[in-house]
């Protein structure tokens, strides 16, 4: 496994003889194998299942929200945000770190060679981008902590990730707080207080201590999560720009690695400007398609039934739950636990069709009929590279595990569109039906008739 036991911080271990010790302390990425096991959380079924009441099995149905089932997707996001990590530390040693909190203080702008990684992760309400993100980087320690490298004393603390969200009001002072914030808690400093406790700090003030932090500790990934939320409130306050202005002096200056995520609506505000654009490429998720790797999810919760009876898995209820969840794992979860409470309620023995619509009914659920264009996460194929998606951002139709819509009539072979999808010139064909009109004016007078 990784050579740092599982915790939140852990001294450093070096490997390899760069130079760099923050590249050298760098967890070992794990395999595929490695992280499923990782991540995977399944709940304990109860022995005495059998022998509980209905209100104790009720009971149980929150512990349905813990099941976490991995996929190849998730390994992707994983491999993403590791190597954006990894980026950080090939582009910042201790040298180039001084340099640049100098330029801070001093106010002239940074000249290193290069930048770190940056990017953004976007998908369908539901399809579990955040608590993607966060198990990923639960893999590794927070924070690193440095004695000596090489013979040499070196006494701080690496911190490898900060997760902080988008604030709701598209302000720059107040992301700034959220980043001290995080900073506080990885390593029980007190920047926030000290910040918050001057009355003559200015927005503009605030983001350059930010920078310095993020500099000075050597961050190597700032996650910054529901950044739709600047969307919405810019078209409200119109604030976007200022917020726009300091994520790309984040992702030029700080030397740190910067992911955005968030819903579909955040690339309107991506592609908005050439710049951000560039900067903000990056994985876009789509629901499950309706084959194998979503009975595959099913497969693995259909064991966690705590109603009398085990429903079996058919095509029909399979079917069932994807049209009425839209292949939105959230969706199948939060109906799959629904549709029990209510079979235990009205004393069935079992989850069905029926349990399933009034579960749905009760709950609201409306999926929408289309949804912007990504990558499924079916799709999703560990050693496959991943595809890009297409450049303009279309509303694709959803799909369905019941072909919807109308049989197609039987037509006959005098028929337009049979004549046409079989290549025959349309002309022609009006003529030996009789179906073309005739043109009077090209015959005589008399020819016409009175």
């Amino acid at each position: 496994m990784s050579k740092y036991p599982a915790g939140h911080a852990a001294s450093a271990i070096y490997e390899g003889s760069s130079g760099n010790p923050y590249l050298d302390a760098m967890p070992d990425m794990l395999s595929p194998e490695q992280f499923a096991q990782v991540i995977a959380s399944y709940p304990s079924i109860p022995h005495g299942l059998a022998q509980m009441s209905p209100e104790a099995r009720r009971g149980l149905l929150p512990s349905l929200a813990s099941i976490y089932v991995p996929m190849p997707y998730q390994y992707a996001i994983y491999d993403t945000l590791y190597r954006a990590i990894a980026m950080t530390y090939h582009t910042a040693d201790v040298v180039e770190s001084t340099k640049a909190i100098n330029a801070y203080y001093c106010g002239r702008a940074t000249n290193y060679a290069t930048q770190a990684d940056s990017g953004s992760i976007l998908g369908v309400p539901g399809c579990g981008k955040t608590a993607t993100v966060r198990r990923c980087i639960s893999t590794m320690p927070q924070v690193i902590e440095h004695v000596e490298y090489q013979g040499q004393p070196l006494f701080c603390k690496q911190i490898l990730w900060l997760h902080v969200e988008c604030p709701s009001d598209c302000s720059v002072k107040t992301l700034g707080f959220g980043i001290m914030a995080a900073l506080d808690r990885a390593i029980g400093s007190k920047y926030l207080q000290s910040t918050q406790g001057l009355r003559s700090a200015s927005a503009s003030a605030i983001a350059v201590q930010a920078k310095i932090l993020l500099t000075n500790h050597h961050v190597g990934l700032l996650v910054i999560d529901e950044i739709q939320n600047a969307v919405t409130t810019a078209r409200k306050n119109r604030q976007e720009k200022p917020l726009l202005r300091y994520l790309v002096e984040l992702t030029n200056e700080t030397m740190t690695s910067i992911y955005f995520v968030g819903t579909p609506l955040a690339e309107e505000l991506f592609i908005s400007q050439e710049h951000l654009k560039r900067r903000t490429r990056g994985i876009r998720l789509a629901p499950f398609r309706p084959d194998g790797a979503y009975l595959d999810f099913l497969n693995k919760i259909w064991p966690y039934q705590y109603t009398v009876q085990m429903a079996e898995l058919t095509t029909s209820i399979g079917n069932k739950l994807y049209d009425c969840s839209g292949g939105i794992p959230a969706y199948i979860l939060k109906i799959f636990t629904e549709a029990q409470d209510w079979a235990l309620l009205q004393g069935r023995s079992c989850v069905d069709e029926k349990t399933i619509q009034q579960a749905v009914e009760l709950l609201a659920i409306k999926v929408p009929r289309t949804h912007v264009a990504g990558t499924h996460i079916s799709d999703f194929e560990i050693g496959a590279q991943v595809p890009e998606p297409p450049p303009d951002q279309e509303e694709v139709p959803r799909q369905y595990a019941n072909k919807r819509g109308r049989k197609a009539a039987q037509r006959d072979d005098g028929d337009l569109l049979v004549a046409y999808n079989n290549g025959v010139d349309i002309e022609v064909h009006l003529k030996e039906h009789g179906c073309l009109e005739v043109d009077y004016h090209a015959y005589p007078k008399d020819a016409r008739g009175p």
